[in-house]
């Protein structure tokens, strides 16, 4: 196999081998929102617990993304990747053979685990192989091909929960991850972070932890225990006083799991905070419009998972395009723009009734297919380019790490202002008017994210440090 891996070539098999991990990533998170009814008839859910099993491994993704890039950089990127990997595909292994809610829920906080260690290293060997004046491109391959599985993901997830068994979204997972894990050793260099000594930040996690936990556990429970209760007021105080404790932290200890000086960087922060939006308002929506579609349209799985391909394709024709056009002139309007129709599209979404035809809801998925396209690549390379290849793990964890922190609190947000405008009657009518306050408010956050994104993000210089001494390749 190696005879035609070539000098010239050898970046783009790189970027092939690290593709087919990403891919199982977010073929994962497609397939479960289209699943989601057929698991809480079997398994018995409440409507808590189907959250939980969504959020919940958004949530371990976003604690130990950070560590996860620390790892990379300190460890090895290959032999990260491939050990999160490995995680992975065990962890849905077990998801498919799961007995019962907590089970499953146990089994994708190990999946949100395994995520977390491969994320990272996808970016960080994709930045430390391509040079900066084609990382754009690669960042839009990258992209490309997670549009790809989430293009697939919903169709394949509605053919197997409507035609096999929602099992069957899991198993799926595991031919991909043990063709991923034989690929790598060929196609992969071995790369490291040789610049100064690394440790993992133990402290330091544990608290981004405990405050990520207790915040998304108070907006998930507060509707079964009460706003008022005392167990959910403890959890918020847990989490205030966690989160401070890790900011702390992070400001004093020597060699820090998250470098708070990446922040001092305009465009850095403004790329975190623009997908931080992203995450907050999208995730709770694609989860609750699944739900629509099924539980109030009457959708089948297969029409459910059919019905997000005109997104889905639209993003896999824009991110490369978008990737390529934020290489030439920036990526401060093409966020901005994509985030504000990402705005009209939850705005158009938020006046549908209980009677719509696909016709009806075509527009707001052609809106969405346009925004993400034109938002996710840029945001991810206006990121990427304003660090510094030796810091590439960690600020690749930290843009991910927003993209989930947002994501499990928007579940948890918008569940809350769902539940709350449902005021406990279990009816289409009343799902419909939390469902419309809940995209409201996402509405809201978009906006404020295409405001973040046109007054922070500038088109940087690439920061490129030389990959001797301070990365050593094996």
């Amino acid at each position: 196999m190696r005879r035609f891996v070539t000098p010239e070539n050898k970046k783009w098999w790189t970027l092939g081998a690290v593709s087919v991990g990403l891919f199982m990533i977010m073929l994962d998170n497609t397939v479960v929102n289209v699943a989601l009814p057929a698991m809480q008839r079997s398994l018995h859910l409440q409507l808590s617990e189907l959250e939980w099993v969504v959020a919940g491994y958004a949530l371990t993704f976003a604690a130990f993304m950070l560590t996860g890039g620390k790892l990379a950089d300190y460890l090895g990127r290959r032999l990260i990747f491939m050990l999160g990997l490995a995680i992975f595909t065990g962890a849905s292994l077990a998801c498919g053979l799961a007995p019962s809610g907590g089970f499953l829920i146990g089994a994708r906080v190990v999946q949100g685990l395994g995520g977390a260690l491969m994320n990272p290293a996808t970016l960080s060997i994709i930045t430390a192989t391509f040079p900066p004046r084609q990382r754009g491109t690669a960042i839009g391959i990258w992209a490309g091909v997670s549009a790809m599985a989430l293009a697939i993901g919903p169709l394949v997830g509605g053919l197997l929960t409507q035609h096999v068994n929602w099992n069957w979204i899991f198993f799926i997972n595991v031919p991909i991850g043990v063709l991923g894990l034989l690929a790598i050793p060929l196609f992969i260099d071995e790369s490291r972070d040789m610049s100064h000594e690394q440790r993992p930040d133990v402290p330091g996690l544990l608290a981004s932890a405990v405050g990520l936990f207790a915040l998304t556990y108070g907006f998930i429970e507060a509707n079964n225990y009460g706003w008022t209760s005392g167990r959910i007021l403890a959890a918020f105080a847990v989490a205030a006083v966690a989160l401070v404790v890790f900011v702390l932290l992070e400001r004093h200890q020597r060699l820090p799991m998250l470098d708070l000086s990446l922040f001092k960087n305009r465009t850095f922060s403004g790329a975190n905070t623009a997908m931080l939006f992203v995450g907050l308002a999208m995730f709770g929506t694609f989860f609750y419009v699944s739900l629509y579609m099924q539980n109030v349209l009457h959708y089948s799985p297969v029409e459910t998972g059919a019905s997000f391909l005109p997104m889905t394709c639209l993003i896999i024709v824009l991110a490369p395009r978008a990737g390529k056009l934020s290489d030439q002139y920036g990526s401060r309007w093409l966020v901005g723009g994509g985030m504000g129709l990402l705005a009209v599209m939850l705005l158009y979404y938020s006046r549908l009734g209980a009677h719509e035809s696909f016709w009806a809801i075509l527009p707001g998925l052609l809106l969405g297919g346009v925004g993400m396209g034109l938002t996710m690549t840029p945001t991810t390379a206006a990121a990427m380019s304003s660090v510094a290849v030796d810091k590439a793990g960690v600020g690749s964890a930290v843009l991910n790490s927003a993209r989930q922190v947002g994501g499990s609190l928007g579940i948890a947000v918008m569940g809350a202002i769902v539940a709350s405008g449902a005021g406990g009657v279990r009816t289409p009518e009343a799902f419909l008017t939390g469902f419309h306050d809940a995209l409201r408010v996402a509405s809201g956050l978009a906006l404020a994210g295409a405001i973040v994104a046109t007054a922070a993000i500038r088109k940087s210089e690439h920061q490129h440090v030389p990959q001797q001494p301070a990365v050593e390749a094996a």
